[in-house]
């Protein structure tokens, strides 16, 4: 089977919903997924990942099916460096990196400032959600293993955000959150493929083949948006700085 993760179009957060650039992008995409097989599709309840779904899906006759679990990763931590509360992906290099117990998917959740909030309870959800789904579509997790019950060629894909994204592909490819969050960035309308592959009967294993491809923007001459970046240069007073 091949998982399509779709992160949405470039947001206005306040009022959760596409900014006009966000529908230009999703509008790019849904050229790139009609030539795509997709056979089913499941998205965030959020509206900025609603609204890229139903553009994007559009030229295929489709709705993504929505399910809770894939929602913002949005639990809130006491960040080190700051008062007051921070979302649970956004550290500090400094204040994360030489610790190993954020190295390791089966150790992150033990600092204590991620155990003190409700990032243990919002990851079970996320993992028990990204499981039940794969069961649904033939895939089994049986400890660290995939069982392919019925193995497959279908198409998923997954209308969501880039913090959840990151905890989907920890949970499948058996890494820490933390090293996604903070070593890779998903840009609005990308798509991140994984596929199975099957090396023996019966045992299935996750592979990414592409991450955060923004090929439908570069074919058109659009320059990706710069959410979830930081900027380049400290010196850059006009880019995003925490």
């Amino acid at each position: 089977m091949r998982l399509l993760i779709v992160r949405h179009g470039d947001p206005d957060y306040d009022r959760d919903c596409l900014t006009e650039r966000g529908r230009r992008e999703a509008e790019l995409l849904s050229e790139d997924l009609a030539k795509e097989r997709i056979d089913y599709a499941y998205g965030s309840p959020l509206g900025r990942a609603r609204e890229t779904a139903e553009i994007a899906l559009r030229p295929l006759g489709m709705e993504a099916e929505i399910r809770p679990w894939l929602r913002e990763f949005d639990p809130k931590i006491r960040r080190p460096d700051r008062e007051g509360l921070s979302i649970a992906w956004d550290w500090l290099p400094q204040d994360w990196k030489g610790r190993d117990v954020f190295l390791s998917v089966d150790t992150w959740l033990g600092d204590p400032v991620m155990a003190e909030s409700d990032a243990p309870e919002r990851w079970r959800e996320v993992c028990a959600g990204i499981d039940a789904l794969l069961d649904q579509h033939g895939y089994r997790r049986e400890g660290r293993i995939y069982r392919a019950r019925r193995p497959n060629r279908e198409t998923v894909a997954l209308f969501c955000h880039f913090g959840v994204e990151s905890v989907i592909l920890s949970r499948i490819l058996d890494i820490s959150p933390m090293l996604l969050w903070h070593g890779t960035c998903a840009q609005t309308s990308s798509v991140t493929t994984v596929y199975t592959e099957e090396r023996r009967e019966g045992i299935a294993s996750f592979r990414v083949s592409e991450y955060g491809s923004i090929a439908h923007l570069r074919r058109a001459g659009v320059e990706p948006s710069f959410s979830a970046r930081f900027c380049e240069r400290y010196i850059d007073e006009d880019e995003r700085h925490d």
